[in-house]
């Protein structure tokens, strides 16, 4: 006989996980049980949103579903920021969450709360068990849909009395077959002939890279077809890294918080490939009028991206790395060097120099110089605010991962998710970058880096405000600064050593980047405190 909550674990055997991030409660007590005499490894985390971020981190270091794990009730909907942070920006995931007995549903009994309903509208699909026997069909569909198609975060909800309950067999499914869920994988043959006849008649195109190009491994792909067609290339904050910063083709971040030289290169081009981006209000504040006097390609392995954003004269459903690799074999397009030149006089002319405060550390110029220290490979991890966009636009990329939360901007994301990431990539830097304001929303996950002996670098950029508020309130509300004002409180140094980490606190960019280069050569966490001044701006 096979218990249902030992079903569980066998099914996530079956599927090669490794490790969950959770926090224990009555009614997932028989599932962390049965995990307990097993080698798939359960991190205990400090805060149940912090799980969600944590798998997402690790999902998007491995290129593999994640999997997060909570009670009922209010450890359920803590997780549900972490749940909706990952289906914004379609990082695969698999959320776990315990229930109530089945039969007191719908009573109001203690900590039940329906968080199937709750996470409707934010997950790519949700299951209730209602039978112990159903257990692996779900488990197999729920990590298929995770990670297939457009990539998201499934929940499944296991009352404990389906965690008690037995069946007399196990066997775990060999394929997946639901109907209504196929996604498309190749793009349409004429759609693709239609795309690369337009682009042939193009004098000024750009590519729009999103995070759909790394989400589906296709960067390499994107690579190869950008070097043989020189057309210039500008991010979403998602798709950065797709290529090279320092490449001469790469213009930069669009959008309200981008490059200008990348926002000029997509106004006055007549033709824009999307790669899978949305292209949402921070990325293109005016869709609609840059449709007016641009063919639009849009590639998407999610047809209801297509066209929500911005008028799409030509769409192409399929995975990023098989529509490439399509295009690759016909395209002989090149792009025209008078528009080259164009795109290289803006980047050198519109580059806008960093504004210094004397006795604060200027963090634009000191994250420019981070990437060069940092080893090949590394994973920066920028949290939400000021700090975000700084890292955006002046961490260096060539091989390393830049994550962040884009679509939904949570606050408290950093530090989680480095956890996550350093738990899959043990052997590379893992740096977290955030604010004074974000860092007091997570900085009990010390607590999780200091028991698992976890190498992580934490640079808290602390302005003494909530920073990007604040600037907004300097531009828009007569600098009155509401709500928005943390003062030099608390001390972060002596939070790290309550936690037995190490720190220092920097007020220049000398020292920040003595400390830096120091910190990035020990093998034990660091909390490194930069003052910055409060009215540096993010851009």
């Amino acid at each position: 006989m096979f218990s249902g909550a030992e079903i569980m674990v066998k099914c996530l055997q079956e599927e090669g996980v490794e490790i969950v991030f959770g926090y224990p409660g009555a009614v997932i007590c028989p599932f962390f049980d049965e995990l307990y005499k097993t080698d798939i490894q359960a991190v205990l985390v400090r805060q149940e949103q912090n799980a969600a971020h944590a798998a997402s981190g690790y999902a998007r270091a491995l290129s593999r579903v994640g999997v997060c794990v909570a009670t009922s009730g209010p450890g359920a909907l803590n997780m549900i920021t972490g749940i909706a942070t990952a289906y914004m920006d379609s990082i695969p995931m698999v959320a776990i969450t315990g229930q109530v007995k089945s039969d007191q549903l719908g009573r109001d009994v203690f900590q039940e709360a329906d968080i199937t309903g709750a996470c409707e509208s934010f997950v790519k699909h949700s299951y209730l068990v209602k039978h112990t026997a159903d257990l692996p069909r779900i488990f197999k569909e729920a990590f298929h849909i995770a990670a297939t198609g457009r990539p998201g975060p499934v929940l499944i909800d296991v009352p404990v009395d389906v965690q008690q309950g037995t069946v007399e067999d196990f066997v775990y499914p060999d394929k997946v077959n639901i109907i209504g869920y196929k996604p498309s994988v190749s793009g349409h043959p004429m759609q693709v002939k239609r795309a690369l006849e337009i682009l042939n008649q193009s004098e000024r195109p750009v590519i729009v890279a999103g995070g759909g190009v790394l989400t589906s491994g296709a960067k390499l792909r994107f690579r190869e077809f950008v070097k043989k067609t020189n057309i210039p290339v500008v991010s979403t904050m998602m798709g950065i890294g797709t290529m090279p910063s320092e490449d001469p083709l790469y213009v930069g971040m669009i959008g309200s918080h981008g490059k200008k030289a990348a926002n000029k290169a997509i106004h006055d081009s007549d033709l824009i490939i999307l790669c899978g981006a949305r292209v949402g209000d921070r990325a293109v504040s005016a869709p609609d009028q840059l449709a007016e006097t641009t063919t639009i390609i849009h590639i998407d392995i999610d047809p209801a991206e297509i066209g929500k954003n911005m008028k799409t004269n030509i769409p192409i459903v399929g995975d990023m790395k098989n529509v490439l690799n399509q295009m690759l074999q016909a395209v002989e397009y090149t792009a025209p060097e008078e528009w080259l030149r164009n795109i290289q006089e803006w980047k050198q002319t519109m580059a806008v120099p960093p504004k210094s405060f004397e006795g604060y550390v200027e963090p634009k110029s000191f994250l420019q110089k981070l990437s060069g220290m940092m080893r090949t490979k590394g994973i920066l991890i920028a949290d939400v605010g000021q700090n975000q966009i700084w890292c955006a636009n002046n961490y260096r990329l060539s091989d390393g991962r830049f994550f962040t939360s884009g679509g939904m901007g949570t606050m408290g994301y950093s530090v989680p998710a480095a956890v996550g990431a350093k738990f899959a990539r043990p052997n590379r830097d893992v740096v977290a970058v955030c604010g004074d304001g974000s860092f007091q929303m997570m900085f009990n996950e010390l607590a999780t880096i200091a028991q698992n002996h976890l190498n992580v670098k934490i640079i808290v950029m602390r302005n003494t405000v909530l920073g990007m508020v604040h600037e907004l309130q300097d531009a828009f509300y007569g600098s009155r600064y509401a709500v928005t004002e943390l003062e030099e409180k608390p001390d972060f140094q002596q939070i790290a050593a309550a936690y037995g980490i190490a720190s220092a606190c920097v007020s220049d960019n000398e020292e920040a980047e003595r400390v830096a280069a120091e910190m990035l050569k020990s093998d034990q966490p660091f909390v490194l405190v930069c003052n910055v001044h409060p009215h540096t701006s993010s851009r």
